[in-house]
């Protein structure tokens, strides 16, 4: 019967199939049976072993260190079973007993005595063992223990243990696993040791020529057939004997680290402790990638010779500083609001709490922009740490494959969103920037290296520094602003070159002056303007400015020609009079309106003089700006006069301050009474004095000002009612009238304000800098 047969068939057939389920299952659950009890063994034989320990009188440290290290030895003789995680073994347990019996033998101890204990740990090769075991991960999860062992056994021993040879040869060995593998589950465990070994060595920094490894010299022998055979058995029995020499030397281990360093001085060495944190700062954790900048900024400050030469050329640090700073600076937005870019609030690296939404919602780019700063101040004060050598060299990398290669492109286009928004960027760095190597290349990205008087026919021969002088004088006031602002920011920098560059070699040779003796100089009709304060009697004069603040002596701000027995004075009080009145007597009475304004007076800018002049001062004593101006027998008096291209373009603006904007005519203004504050004898004529006599078609400040105010005047006599209209533009820019119906001539009347306020800042500086030059005389 076919029907019931093939009935009888689907039966059997699920019959069989039940009995392998059955099977199946039975064999499953001994085996879960088998591993349960294993570890319940196993808890049970640590807590007998706990208690035993506890119960039992307490054995000699060096026999309870003995018997947790061979319980670990035995292990791998008795296991067959090696798929079975660390955890599940004692192997942590007896490694946590090690550390403490070491750390308990320290105590014990008088400071820097080897006990018992770490002797047999050094003897033995007991770091030796765990490297091989934890390169083995045998069992999983041994790798993990064993960088924990190392990094406490460093951390919590207070004797010096790199110096041994049986130390830090395992310690690099173990170093070149690190950051093997990304997002490695020891990842954690890596970073520790890493950072520990790098506190060790800023601790000691000669030992740092132990860990530059020799490229010819290699930890293990292979076979032909590729497989690496291991110089010794780990775990052969212990013979007891006590090292060679060759194992452990003799020498100090200053003299020691000295020798090292001159054997490996004149080969290709490498720096596995560096190459392991570099890659270990491309971890997706921000938290290990902290860890590793950290250890980075501890290596790099270390003042080895030989490791800051195997660093910079031996690693790729240059490499990732460069690199990552581009990417992230070409993650920015094409195009940013400046404003934004200004004000956005300052980016520590490393503490850059930040939340995606809220960025978004306060302008796009934000997140970049932070990640861009961050980046920067990371370089920026790793290059500020670095040995000076490294330092240089990392600097130069900075400057060529950063602001060469990528903002320089930037800053030459022809884009005026392009050219505001890179502009910003660099203002944002220039004032983030204060390392001394990393300064002094951008300065020389910027304005270049020459230091030649500067001519009319080499002033576009630096194509960034003409382009960003021209940007001054831009088609837009956007650009223009920004690029004084820029130029604003840079003068303020400590860096000599920078004014060097921009306006002391084309007043060197003081040929602005006319090649004559100077005639006697008239004193002034007009008197004492009645704006101007009692100077003599100001109380914020009345105590020297600090000594700290000042340059020794006064010759270097004494007027430059020298004046006639007649009319010199002994107390100079007649020269501040006529300097200072001559200022503020340039704007006719007429087109003055801040006499009608309280609180608007000249006084108003002597205490702001006078502490910008002594941060000025600060930022300038090591200079050596002292001294009498340059004699004129050893001036070029004959070589035709050129003021420089950056000096040019802030008369012309200076010039035009009546058809300019009063945000243009702000930060030209700003930018003029900066470099009137700096202490040199030269800048100070040029700027400050009034009565120089100028060689023929020469100009100065003071000439571009008086010819402003000529124009001045012809143009009052064309407006009704200037001076009413003066004064409701001066309360509206002070908030003091609401804004209303437009004013005729607004331009003009806004320009006639900046002079006025200009001319009394330039007074006060005057008055400050003579006043700190007769505090210092003797």
């Amino acid at each position: 019967m076919p029907g019931s047969l093939y009935e009888t068939s689907n039966l059997d057939r699920g019959g069989n199939n039940r009995k392998k389920k059955i099977e199946e299952f039975s064999r499953s659950s001994r085996e879960k049976l088998v591993q349960s009890k294993n570890k319940m063994f196993s808890k049970f034989t640590s807590i007998l072993q706990h208690a035993v320990e506890a119960l039992a009188p307490s054995l000699p440290l060096q026999e309870d260190f003995v018997y947790h290290w061979k319980a670990i030895t035995h292990y791998y003789i008795e296991t067959s079973d090696d798929k079975a995680p660390v955890t599940d073994t004692n192997i942590p347990s007896h490694l946590e007993q090690m550390l403490d019996i070491l750390t308990q033998e320290e105590k014990e101890r008088e400071s820097g005595e080897t006990g018992p204990c770490m002797e047999y740990l050094l003897h033995h090769k007991i770091l030796e063992t765990l490297y091989t075991l934890g390169k083995a991960d045998c069992p999983p999860g041994m790798k993990q223990q064993v960088l924990t062992f190392y990094t406490k056994l460093l951390a919590h021993i207070r004797q010096p243990l790199l110096p041994h040879i049986n130390v830090h040869r395992p310690v690099q060995k173990l170093i070149r696993l690190c950051g093997e593998v990304l997002t490695a589950p020891t990842e954690n465990e890596e970073i520790q040791f890493l950072c520990i070994v790098c506190s060790k060595l800023k601790q000691d920094p000669y030992l740092v020529n132990f860990f530059l490894e020799n490229k010819l010299k290699r930890p293990e022998i292979k076979r032909p057939g590729g497989t690496e055979v291991v110089k010794e058995n780990v775990l052969a029995p212990d013979t007891g004997q006590s090292l060679t020499k060759a194992d452990c030397p003799e020498e100090p281990p200053a003299a020691a680290a000295a020798s090292f360093s001159s054997q490996t001085s004149n080969n290709s060495n490498n720096y596995n402790l560096v190459t392991s944190l570099l890659n270990l700062t491309k971890s997706p954790d921000g938290r290990i990638v902290v860890k590793a900048c950290e250890g980075l900024m501890l290596l790099v400050s270390l003042p080895e010779p030989a490791a800051a030469k195997c660093l910079i050329e031996n690693t790729e640090l240059c490499e990732l500083l460069t690199d990552r700073l581009v990417s992230f600076y070409k993650a920015l937005p094409q195009s940013m609001d400046p404003l934004d870019i200004e004000t956005v609030e300052s980016v520590n690296w490393g503490l850059d709490v930040y939340n995606l939404k809220e960025d978004a919602a306060v302008f796009t780019g934000k997140r970049a922009l932070i990640s861009f700063l961050s980046w920067l101040d990371y370089c920026d004060q790793l290059i500020k740490e670095a040995q000076k050598s490294a330092a240089a060299v990392m600097a130069k990398a900075v400057r060529e494959r950063f602001f060469v290669s990528v903002m320089e492109p930037q800053l030459m286009q022809t884009s005026e969103v392009g050219i505001l928004t890179s502009t910003a960027l660099l203002n944002r760095i220039i004032r983030q920037v204060t390392s001394e190597a990393l300064l002094r290349e951008m300065i020389y990205f910027l304005l270049g290296e020459d230091r030649e008087p500067e001519t009319a026919a080499t002033m576009a021969q630096n194509p960034l520094r003409h382009r960003l002088i021209e940007h001054c004088d831009h088609l837009s006031d956007e650009i223009s602003i920004m690029t004084l602002r820029l130029f604003e920011q840079l003068i303020q920098k400590p860096n000599q070159h920078i004014l060097h560059s921009l306006l002391l070699r084309s007043l060197e040779e003081r040929n602005y002056l006319e090649n004559k003796p100077q005639e006697e100089r008239e004193p002034l009709e007009n008197g004492q303007p009645h704006d101007a304060v009692d100077l003599e009697e100001d109380p914020l004069f009345g105590d020297e400015i600090a000594p700290d603040s000042r340059l020794s002596g006064s010759d270097w701000l004494s007027s430059s020609p020298q004046q006639s027995p007649d009319h010199s004075k002994s107390d100079g009080k007649t020269e501040v009079h006529k300097i200072v009145n001559s200022f503020l007597c340039l704007v006719p009475d007429e087109a003055k309106s801040s006499f009608h304004v309280e609180g608007t007076g000249y006084d108003t800018y002597l205490r702001d003089a006078h502490r910008q002049f002594r941060d000025y001062c600060g930022v300038c004593q090591q200079w050596d700006w002292r001294g009498n101006p340059k004699p004129f027998e050893k001036c070029d008096l004959d070589s035709p006069f050129f003021e420089g291209h950056f000096l040019k373009v802030l008369f012309d603006r200076m010039g035009r301050i009546l058809d300019q904007p009063y945000d243009v005519n702000l930060q030209v203004t700003a930018v003029l009474s900066k470099l009137s504050l700096f202490p040199h004898p030269h800048l100070h004529e040029y700027l400050l004095d009034p009565y120089i006599n100028l060689a023929p078609g020469c100009r100065s400040l003071f000439s571009v000002i008086v010819r402003v105010v000529g124009d001045l005047m012809l143009r009052i006599q064309r407006i009704p009612d200037f001076t009413p209209k003066l004064l409701l533009v001066r309360k509206r820019l002070l908030g003091l009238e609401p804004e209303g119906i437009n004013i005729d001539h607004m331009t003009l009347l806004e320009g006639v304000i900046v002079l006025e306020e200009f001319c009394k800042e330039l007074a006060a500086i005057a008055f400050v800098k003579y006043h700190a030059a007769a505090s210092s005389s003797p």
